[in-house]
């Protein structure tokens, strides 16, 4: 499991609306029993247009989901699904993100 890394949301109450969480936590912490997560939903299912400076858009296949920043998690390892993709390629944008939310810069 590393950073950035895209995992299928297996809870069936959430998962229609948030079908897959990415894990933004440093790799030296992977001895905690939690990831924390940024939910994934799929942008074509949103009105309006995202924030992209606090809610990155990602793609995954052919898909384009919005990284909602701004509702991260702190999850148990053992509640994430299957491993789907990296985003590490858009490493800077996420991080940007996660900056803004935390420190308004």
């Amino acid at each position: 499991m590393a950073q950035f890394d895209i995992f299928q949301n297996p809870d069936i109450r959430t998962k229609s609306r948030t079908p897959y969480l990415m894990d933004i936590q440093s790799d030296q912490l992977s001895i905690l029993a939690t990831r924390i997560v940024v939910p994934l939903l799929l942008r074509a299912g949103q009105s309006g247009q995202p924030i992209e400076k606090i809610h990155p858009v990602l793609r995954i296949g052919g898909s384009e989901y919005i990284a909602v920043v701004s509702e991260m998690a702190a999850i148990r390892v053992s509640a994430l699904g299957a491993y789907t993709a990296s985003a590490a390629s858009e490493r800077q944008n996420i991080i940007a993100a996660c900056d803004l939310l935390l420190t308004g810069f």
